[in-house]
């Protein structure tokens, strides 16, 4: 039996509230401060700067192939995109989600995968399933997968075949074929976590995701069918991961704490460089 590898971290940027959403584009890591509603970049130096800061909660970030940014905004239910004027509105979600909307990933034609809480998370309501929306570039929506349990992050490996989304209260990560036109089909539990709640994933190039387990205090790397490779320990809770930086090898990871501030982005240097999407 191999060996579980364990890292520790080290403090990347901090005087955040609640990170989330970390993508790594333009050689810069991309986040979204949740609770203090900003979309926020950093360089490998350390230099930050503000993109947007909206009156309300912000998640799921991605681009289109033009290379405008989308955001997604949570309790407004909206997709939105970053233009040269402005903020402009994509899709109106509210009549397709359950309710808040949450993570996503972008594919390389510019397709939105969205993801919702089902139900209200934040005021202890009891759960509800929700359901995985697709959203083309013209705005045209349409719900790709149902009874889903709180769908989080989300990858889309490199050759765009298989999307893989991690169900946080189902303990799994998983998997689907995308279809031509974007739509989803044969469904499959691609890693059953146990007692790990999925939050935010990447992927790496030997087929390994980097899974941040709220809750449990660690990133872990799984690999299909549930082995686990390596363990981060995070002394505060781990709520999504990026592997970035010039040769994909630096691991992010967002982390805060359960009263949502303490916020920082961490890191730790890792063998295996990140692919696909996000």
């Amino acid at each position: 039996m191999s060996k579980i590898i364990r890292l520790k971290t080290e403090v990347f940027l901090e005087g955040l509230k609640f990170p989330e959403g970390p993508r790594w584009h333009d050689n810069k890591l991309w986040f979204s401060d949740m609770e203090d509603h900003k979309v926020i970049t950093v360089d490998m130096d350390g230099n930050s700067e503000i993109i947007i800061e909206r009156p309300n909660r912000v998640s799921g970030l991605g681009w289109l192939p033009d290379g405008k940014l989308l955001i997604v905004s949570m309790e407004e239910r909206k997709l939105l995109r970053l233009d040269t004027d402005g903020i402009k509105e994509v899709a109106d979600l509210s009549k397709l989600s359950t309710f808040y909307l949450n993570d996503m990933v972008v594919d390389k034609f510019g397709r939105a995968y969205v993801g919702n809480f089902g139900f209200d998370y934040f005021n202890s309501k009891p759960f509800v399933s929700a359901e995985l929306i697709m959203v083309t570039t013209d705005g045209n929506a349409q719900i790709v997968a149902h009874d889903m349990a709180f769908p989080n992050g989300t990858v889309i490996t490199p050759d765009d075949r298989i999307l893989i989304v991690g169900e946080t209260f189902a303990a799994r990560l998983t998997a689907f074929d995308i279809m031509e036109d974007g739509s989803l089909s044969n469904r499959r539990i691609w890693a059953n976590l146990k007692t790990l709640a999925p939050d935010g994933i990447c992927l790496d190039k030997e087929e390994g995701i980097w899974v941040a387990a709220p809750g449990r205090h660690r990133v872990v790397r799984v690999l299909e069918g549930g082995k686990i490779t390596h363990v981060v320990k995070i002394e505060n809770d781990a709520y999504a991961c990026m592997l970035g930086g010039p040769d994909r090898k630096t691991l992010f990871i967002a982390t805060s704490t359960h009263t949502r501030d303490e916020g920082r982005i961490e890191y730790v240097e890792v063998d295996i460089p990140g692919t696909g999407l996000p």
